[in-house]
């Protein structure tokens, strides 16, 4: 039986960008993906700061603006129409909107290219784990064996099933259609009904989503059956029902319908099965979070994961995954049901949303709920230290470029402000870059600031933390 270092199920955004990341430290990857064909209904999808950062990172960014639509940051807090706080990096301060099998294309490509092995129509049905790794069975009877197996196979996760790991949270109460579709209607009709439309229900879009073509979101109501997607006379019916009109829309480009359901799995790993992704989380996509914070679990998961297969991990590595990101999607998850609260047309929520949009007029509640949102204000815990510590570093510019051009090999960084600093026994690990001037820092390969400080005998102690002997 062929042995590889990670089997990753599931080539979604998650799955493809957790390949490319342990191929950037030459770690064995096979991924498994069940389905044949890649997604074709284009459902876009939004970028968000943190994670156009992170794709900087990997030097991925500019192949990805290409391909996608800009539209300035703000306005994402329960749609609270606000402009974005002052002082952003314009290079990032904006969302990305673009086509979900666009975004996971140059993910599998990127993760291909460094020499992940990419299987389709190869379904897990079962896998058993001992000491030294994981079988993994496929539908066809195959085996194939890994030292680690990562479950990246979404909400309907069968790696989170068999591994018997609890998905507490509450199911699907309301139902949503979405989809983008065609009207030959004139905008100033459209926007007319659409404000009155709104104004009833703040969870109602009709926008623009290229000539002719809208991007359509509304209630499902109690509207056709939940494991067939809608079709197109459900979206007329709720049209008719919210708005008073269809608005005379045909020849739909997709549909898809999606619940409210939130869930948190109990557990991130089991000995050597790790979840990340929707398999390890759900919720409504409000704020559109979903498939950043599955990314960043990946950025996250990766080189720790990387670090335990090349033997160079302290022992307690691979568990600040779940140390890190659990209580980040906890936040998401209840950020989510905070905004659906407040997207609710009864009239507490009403009030409650006016209120909120008052104090978002102060600077630093606009701005907190823009960095909650966007994840750029994310601090994991790596005990006492200064306000930097834990935190991602914005991309500053250094002696040799911009800071994240610095980060495309998934490595360590020392940026040395002192001149006197070194990486010392960990140069395989870790880049030394001299940056007078710049604060002194260590970065993780994620970009989260894992020290700083001008002290070589206590960065010594940090990069055996994070970076092994």
């Amino acid at each position: 039986m062929h042995m590889y270092d990670v089997i990753v199920a599931g080539c979604g955004p998650t799955g493809a960008t957790l390949a490319a990341e342990l191929r950037l430290h030459d770690v064995r990857v096979l991924v498994l993906e069940q389905d044949t064909e890649p997604v074709s209904f284009a459902r876009i999808v939004g970028l968000h700061i943190r994670t156009l950062e992170l794709l900087a990172m990997r030097g991925l960014l500019d192949r990805v603006r290409e391909q996608g639509r800009q539209r300035p940051a703000g306005a994402y807090f329960a749609a609270i129409d606000k402009p974005a706080p002052a002082g952003l990096d314009p290079a990032y301060a904006y969302l990305l909107g673009i086509p979900q099998p666009v975004i996971v294309q140059i993910l599998e490509d990127h993760a291909s290219a460094l020499g992940a092995e990419i299987r389709r129509g190869a379904a897990v049905t079962a896998f058993d784990q001992d000491d030294d790794g994981v079988t993994v069975e496929l539908a066809g009877g195959e085996r194939v064996r890994a030292r680690y197996l990562a479950g990246c196979d979404g909400a309907r996760s069968t790696i989170r099933k068999l591994l018997g790991v609890g998905f507490p949270g509450e199911p699907t109460r309301n139902e949503t259609l979405m989809g983008e579709l065609a009207s030959d209607l004139s905008p100033e009709e459209i926007g007319a009904k659409v404000v009155e439309a709104r104004e009833a229900d703040k969870r109602f879009i009709f926008g623009p989503a290229g000539p002719g073509v809208y991007r359509v979101v509304v209630a499902a109501g109690g509207v056709g059956d939940r494991t067939q997607p809608p079709t197109l006379e459900d979206f007329r019916r709720q049209l008719r029902a919210v708005a008073g009109t269809d608005f005379g829309v045909h020849s739909p480009r997709w549909m898809s319908r999606f619940g409210d359901a939130t869930r948190l799995a109990d557990r991130y790993r089991v000995d050597r099965v790790l979840l990340a992704g929707d398999a390890a989380h759900i919720h409504p996509p409000i704020g559109g979070q979903g498939l950043n914070l599955g990314l960043q679990d990946a950025f996250n998961l990766g080189w720790k994961l990387a670090a335990q297969v090349r033997g160079w991990a302290p022992d307690t590595l691979l568990d600040t995954y779940q140390a890190e990101r659990h209580p980040v999607a906890a936040e998401v998850l209840d950020n989510t049901r905070a905004q659906t609260e407040l997207l609710s047309p009864s009239p507490g929520a009403r009030a409650a949303r006016k209120l909120l949009t008052e104090l978002m007029d102060f600077d630093d509640v606009n701005r907190y709920l823009l960095e909650k949102i966007t994840a750029i204000g994310v601090r994991y815990d790596f005990g006492p230290g200064p306000d930097l510590l834990g935190r991602r570093m914005p991309d500053t510019s250094t002696p040799r470029g911009r800071l994240y051009g610095l980060l495309h090999q998934g490595r360590g960084l020392l940026l040395d402000g002192t001149g006197h600093l070194t990486a010392g026994g960990w140069s395989d690990r870790v880049d030394h870059v001299p940056a007078p001037g710049v604060p002194s820092v260590l970065l993780r390969p994620d970009g989260h600031v894992a020290w700083t400080g001008d002290n070589q005998q206590d960065l010594d102690s940090h990069l055996t933390r994070w970076f092994g002997k």
